[in-house]
């Protein structure tokens, strides 16, 4: 094998292994928080312990999550591998819980919707999820009282 080939492997080699730990990271495990984020025009909204907003999907049910393959991809869903769900300020606690997913692990739900990440969401305090008609059913933010945002003027 060449060396140019060798550097060739070796550099997608690397590149899939950063690709899955970014993919990783915002599929969070262990403790999970829950807080309140308030941003115009929307309002008070679900967020996760960083503040990185937080989505339901109109596909799923309270028992079952939707969203798997591709759309986890784009869509990660919020997980935590021990129950450890702590609620901030404002956030009902008796709302919290989780559901399993296919693979036997635990997603966090709010009033009974499957919580779950944007991948377009780079930073605390975005929302491009917000109103999102993807894979086969609308996304939304999270109200306090777990029931979607709906549609909001910019």
């Amino acid at each position: 094998m060449s060396d140019i080939m060798k550097l060739f492997k070796s550099s997608c080699i690397s590149i899939f292994f950063v690709l899955i730990f970014m993919h990783v990271s915002w599929a969070q495990t262990g403790a999970v928080q829950i807080n309140l984020s308030e941003q115009d025009p929307y309002g008070q909204f679900l967020v996760d312990g960083q503040g990185k907003s937080l989505y339901l999907f109109l596909k799923d049910s309270s028992v079952t999550s939707s969203c798997y393959d591709d759309c986890a991809v784009a869509w990660p869903p919020v997980l935590t591998s021990n129950e450890n769900i702590t609620a901030g300020e404002g956030v009902q606690s008796s709302l919290l819980g989780t559901i399993k997913r296919n693979d036997g692990s635990l997603q966090v739900t709010y009033n009974s919707h499957p919580l779950y990440y944007y991948e377009d969401d780079k930073k605390a305090g975005d929302v491009e999820g917000q109103d999102k008609d993807d894979y086969g059913a609308e996304w939304y933010l999270v109200k306090p009282d777990g029931e979607k945002m709906g549609d909001v003027e910019k």
